[in-house]
């Protein structure tokens, strides 16, 4: 079973990387054949060279991640609640979140799914 301080941790290391637009950081939470679905619906991104991709492309709008609530642990699992603030076409633009880690036993995160869609994003045209 993975150690929920360390899931923890990994939430918080999550949203400190996308403070700085570091998408090396927060591929190196992943495990090498992890999967990352952002939105739920969409093309699931595998392996580590992906989800880099995805992130790098990502942090180019600008985005700043806010935790709105605790991180919760539940087995093997981490799920939070978060906004996204960016900058599109010229104006201040959010999206809320939630998010699931699932963790194998190494502490990496092996699945990624991010729970959003048109409602709640505010700002946008």
């Amino acid at each position: 079973m993975p150690d929920p301080a360390k899931m923890e941790a990994a939430v918080h290391e999550y949203v400190a990387a996308f403070e700085v637009g570091s998408a090396d950081r927060v591929t190196a939470l992943f495990a090498a054949d992890a999967t990352v679905e952002d939105p739920i619906g969409t093309p699931i991104q595998h392996g580590r060279e992906a989800i880099h991709a995805f992130y790098a492309g990502s942090m180019q709008t600008g985005a700043k991640l806010k935790l709105e609530g605790p991180v919760r642990v539940a087995g093997a699992y981490a799920a939070f609640p978060f906004s996204v603030h960016l900058h599109w076409e010229g104006s201040h633009r959010q999206i809320d979140v939630i998010d699931t880690f699932k963790f194998n036993e190494d502490n990496e995160v092996i699945e990624m799914r991010a729970f959003w869609g048109p409602a709640n994003m505010h700002g946008f045209a």
